[in-house]
């Protein structure tokens, strides 16, 4: 069973910085794209960010500049650093594995205040 492990969510003022974190397995790690998505109450889940194998990266426009993915292959983990952060922001974020009909974490609420 593959495993997703979120943490760094939190409550935070516009303009300020989060870091989420996503360990997993090794296996699960190398061989997926990992990503992350976001969803708000009675909203779709929409991809936010996603890193390949082979390192390349995609973003949605409206994190572009703010937002950086990254892997860490040592400790089998995925980052989502979020700088400069909005109202728009404030949603629940999941780490995924191989896109929509792959697997996910179980969230981490991402909170921005005026």
């Amino acid at each position: 069973q593959v495993q997703l492990v979120e943490s760094g969510g939190g409550l935070v003022q516009a303009g300020g910085s989060l870091r989420l974190s996503c360990v997993t397995s090794r296996l699960t790690f190398t061989l997926n794209t990992m990503g992350w998505y976001r969803q708000a109450s009675g909203k779709q889940r929409e991809l936010v960010a996603r890193i390949f194998p082979g390192g390349g990266r995609e973003y949605i426009d409206s994190v572009k500049g703010r937002f950086t993915i990254s892997r860490d292959s040592a400790k089998n983990t995925v980052y989502l650093q979020m700088n400069s952060l909005k109202s728009e922001d404030t949603n629940v974020y999941y780490c995924n594995a191989n896109g929509l009909t792959g697997f996910w974490g179980q969230g981490t609420q991402v909170t921005v205040v005026s």
